[in-house]
């Protein structure tokens, strides 16, 4: 059993307080109901309800419809037809469990162009009667003259699809999850984020609707404010965790997360594209996708150098992985940058690292490839193990390497690796998590009670033969450079590896360390120590408190940054950045 140690501040449920008006969020239906009818008062009559795929559709149908008004459109009414939707998009859904290939279209194009017309000649023909247009796209109907938004994250949306919601392009309740997400992450999602990007300045309300029963409105001007607040201050986003059918305890003991659920596998805690921001208007909070701040403020957050490389899209993820007394990850592979941008349509793959934030005397990674091994024998016994016909001896072909607290291993794309059990990991990689191709799952079965995908016919295209036992010892373990040692403390270069585009680097001090940004958006976590303060050197926003294993994103436009220990205790603070 591992001892875990006491005490736990790890903050679940951070907020970032905008102003004290309470008064500017609007909570709950009936509230938001009154809101409608007072605009219709005043003579409003064309109202477009825009919602993002997995926003309960029917609930708010049933609000609008105990408002008086001439019209209501469906936009799913007028949806091309589903033969017609999978005819579009199944080079982009493909026949694999889990890849697909990004879409480039638009979402104006899921539509029949003939039924959109008829729907526009209705609204014309009643435009001096209230109208509601509701559903995804609504705006592409009609000019509003108030234009509301309802937005959730892909973390709810995930939740939805587990209970049994269909994918918005096809009536599919009963398909497996792992279809469901795939359709969402590869052609429903981008669609729509393009669609709401482009309408973000005619956005006269934006809805959160995590809670169909609750929904919560702010305004315009509101909604820029609090978004425009943490484009140039350091902030948190909302955590959220997961089961794995290897994960652990670690989490569950040194966070408090999880609750009755046997155990966490997954902890996300600084993916924009996944988590969401907390606002707090006085005591009223809601929570958007931190994904609207990369698309609303992208220069300020990301810096004009970043920005040009990558546009509005984050690079850097920071996630945890927890097997403290569960069992070993997937032996994986993740793509080069030719496979990934040929094969799936992304600019670039998910080169990674595995900082150790906890370990046991029995802590290792498997990592990179023995010497003289037989590639060939390899890929067989893979395949023989993948039908069942043999255990793979894994440490036959693949290094294990014991690992220690504040080890940082460095995971070029291309490089065979996975973390040992009884290991917890932070990892901190580039954003295109989805594309590991696993190439031995050890025999484990999914929460699903299927067998996980396998991807030995990916993965042997893609695995870098000449990252053997040298290479990997020279290149990947142990890479650690100091940078400055002196009365102040210690910085260390840490990684990432030559091929990768992010730079990590360590911290360890006792007083205070001032942090220079470059011009790039960093995203830091507490290491070691209790908690500390990050603050501005010219006291342009309220000092913020990090707790132990918290991660922050601290906006390029921030440029100077403090951070002070917590009555002169040592921390450890590891900070990504953009080369």
């Amino acid at each position: 059993m591992a001892d875990y140690p006491t005490g736990r501040n790890y903050d679940l449920k951070p907020c970032i307080n905008v102003t004290d008006n309470q008064e500017d969020v609007i909570i709950g239906n009936n509230k938001l109901t009154e809101l409608i009818k007072s605009q219709i008062d005043l003579g409003n009559k064309i109202f477009v309800f825009d919602l993002y795929p997995g926003v309960d559709k029917e609930s708010l149908t049933s609000l609008l419809n105990g408002i008086n008004h001439k019209l209501l459109i469906d936009t799913d009414t007028c949806k091309l037809s589903e033969e017609e939707l999978y005819q579009r998009y199944d080079k982009n859904i493909t026949e694999d469990r889990v890849f697909g290939y990004m879409v480039s279209d638009r979402l104006e194009n899921c539509f029949d162009h003939v039924k959109v017309a008829e729907a526009k000649s209705k609204i014309e023909e009643n435009k001096n009667q209230v109208i509601f247009i509701v559903g995804i796209g609504a705006s592409l109907f009609a000019k509003a003259d108030l234009h509301y938004y309802f937005d959730i994250t892909r973390w709810e949306i995930q939740l939805r699809f587990r209970r049994g919601m269909a994918n918005w392009l096809f009536e599919n309740p009963e398909a497996p999850i792992l279809t469901k997400y795939k359709i969402g992450f590869f052609v429903e999602w981008r669609l729509a984020d393009t669609h709401k990007e482009e309408h973000f300045t005619a956005i006269n309300y934006w809805v959160d609707a995590t809670v169909s029963e609750e929904l919560k409105v702010i305004d315009q001007m509101s909604f820029y404010t609090a978004f425009h607040q943490i484009s140039r201050e350091p902030f948190r986003m909302e955590p959220y965790f997961d089961q794995s059918v290897w994960g652990g305890q670690w989490m569950k003991n040194n966070f408090g997360a999880g609750g009755d659920v046997k155990n966490l596998g997954w902890a996300f805690d600084g993916v924009p594209e996944e988590n969401s921001v907390r606002f707090a208007f006085g005591e009223n909070v809601l929570s958007f996708p931190a994904m609207n701040l990369v698309k609303l403020f992208p220069e300020e957050l990301l810096g004009a150098r970043v920005y040009h490389t990558f546009g509005a899209e984050f690079p850097i993820r920071f996630d945890m992985l927890d097997t403290y007394e569960g069992g070993n990850l997937s032996l994986q592979v993740h793509p080069t940058l030719d496979y990934i941008k040929s094969t799936f349509g992304m600019n670039y793959t998910q080169d990674e690292s595995y900082y150790i934030l906890d370990a046991t005397e029995d802590s290792c990674v498997y990592i990179g490839l023995k010497e003289g091994i037989d590639p060939d024998a390899m890929i067989s016994d893979l395949e023989a193990a993948d039908r069942g016909e043999v255990v793979f001896d894994t440490e036959k072909y693949v290094n294990r390497i014991p690992v220690k607290k504040h080890d940082h291993i460095l995971i070029p794309a291309g490089t065979v690796h996975c973390s040992g059990k009884d290991t917890q990991v932070l990892e901190i990689s580039a954003t295109p998590y989805i594309f590991t191709f696993k190439l031995w799952d050890w025999g484990q079965i999914g929460l699903d009670g299927l067998p996980r995908p396998v991807h030995i016919n990916h993965g042997k295209k893609n695995i870098q033969w000449d990252r053997d036992t040298h290479w990997v010892r020279s290149n990947l373990i142990h890479q650690e450079t100091v940078l400055q040692n002196d009365e102040n403390g210690m910085i260390e270069r840490t990684g990432l590896h030559g091929y990768e585009f992010i730079e990590t680097k360590r911290y360890t001090f006792r007083e205070k360390v001032e942090i220079l940004l470059d011009d790039s958006v960093a995203v830091l976590n507490l290491i070691e120590g209790e908690e500390a303060w990050l603050k501005s050197s010219d006291d342009s926003w309220v000092p913020k408190k990090i707790h132990y294993g918290e991660t922050f994103i601290v906006p390029a436009n921030v440029e100077h940054l403090l951070i002070e220990s917590w009555e002169g205790k040592t921390v450890r603070v590891i900070v990504a950045t953009i080369r």
